[in-house]
């Protein structure tokens, strides 16, 4: 319970800036596409979050996890309440933007493509899979070389930058597809080489060596 509300704190603020929006926007638009489309959204979304918390303490337990495992932060609680805001006012203008099924489709596909990859990292990975980058040596911490891994080395990044992405698709939001992909992409960007300067410094030429062959799973940054 305590997530859940610690959840509602964090998006609190933004959801009340976009009810105010709905405020002016006609019953008549929630029909069948925007609510199939907006739960689509909402059980991603749920699912996403509820899940990297339930496996954090499944592997690491609940002595060793805090709420930080949701993954939800006010800046990324901001980026779904315009990605929200965008959605009601293009369907209000341009209702028609929102009955491209193809896209749609295509975008929930990419959702659970990019869900699965994440999730079959995590599992992977076991104990050396943190939310938090390690900065000092830890017995548990391996070097992760098999199963998904032995082609992407950072499997969770891909997958998570491939469902942020398809959660935009799946609701036809053209401006919130380019940001969010923007947006993480220069998060990981900087995160990456950030994390590998301490794998190398925990694993050495056996990190090397791994680099080597592998991609980073995030286009454009090796």
């Amino acid at each position: 319970m305590s997530f859940i509300m610690h959840l509602y704190d964090e998006i609190e603020p933004q959801l009340s800036s976009v009810v105010s929006c709905l405020s002016v926007i006609t019953p008549e638009i929630f029909g069948f596409t925007a609510c199939r489309q907006l739960l689509q959204m909402f059980l991603a979304v749920i699912f996403f979050h509820c899940s990297e918390f339930v496996l954090a303490i499944a592997i690491h337990g609940k002595n060793n996890v805090t709420l930080k495992s949701l993954l939800i932060s006010k800046n990324y609680a901001l980026a779904m309440a315009c990605s929200l805001l965008e959605y009601f006012v293009e369907i209000y203008l341009f209702p028609g933007m929102k009955e491209q099924w193809l896209v749609s489709n295509t975008g929930l596909f990419l959702v659970i493509v990019g869900e699965t990859i994440r999730k079959l990292a995590i599992i992977t990975a076991g104990r050396s899979f943190t939310h938090l980058i390690r900065r000092y040596p830890n017995d548990q911490h391996k070097l992760v070389t098999h199963g998904i891994y032995k082609y992407i080395r950072h499997p969770s990044y891909c997958g998570f930058l491939i469902w942020s992405v398809g959660t935009q698709i799946m609701l036809c939001n053209p401006v919130s597809t380019l940001a969010f992909a923007a947006v993480v992409w220069r998060f990981f960007k900087e995160r990456i080489p950030y994390e590998e300067f301490f794998l190398r410094q925990f694993f050495g030429s056996g990190y090397e060596e791994y680099a080597r062959r592998t991609t980073s799973g995030i286009p454009f940054i090796k």
